[in-house]
């Protein structure tokens, strides 16, 4: 007895968090309805126009600001950034740098660096530990 493989699915919210796109900026036929999983990977491998757009000019979810920043996504709540932003609006941030931005980009780069610190220690103990 075999059963019949059902198609894997998701919320519109998981495959547009996947895509990289703010939800509320897609079509509403993507907002409205489940997204396969064959779907999701025809949108990943060829992009319509409206998601080629969207990855292009926003507007962009919090994640990706935040990394287009380089800062985390708790550094731009405290820097007042709480909404989708589009690239121009990156853009403007990057050109001016306020003093929020730049403070928050020293502490994301003390916070790699002490990623790497540890994760150098954690190496040299396993390697003592042989």
């Amino acid at each position: 007895m075999t059963s019949q493989k059902t198609a894997q699915t998701m919320k519109p919210a998981t495959a547009a968090k996947k895509l990289g796109v703010y939800l509320q900026a897609t079509p509403a036929d993507f907002q409205e309805g489940v997204v396969s999983r064959t779907e999701l990977n025809a949108l990943q491998a060829d992009p319509p126009a409206w998601l080629v757009e969207l990855r292009r000019n926003g507007p962009h979810p919090r994640p990706v600001v935040a990394a287009k920043l380089g800062v985390s996504i708790a550094g731009l709540a405290r820097g007042g950034v709480t909404e989708a932003l589009t690239t121009e609006e990156i853009d403007a941030l990057k050109r001016d740098e306020p003093e929020w931005l730049t403070h928050e980009r020293a502490v994301q780069a003390g916070v790699r660096k002490e990623a790497v610190r540890i994760k150098e220690k954690h190496a040299a103990e396993a390697d003592r530990a042989r």
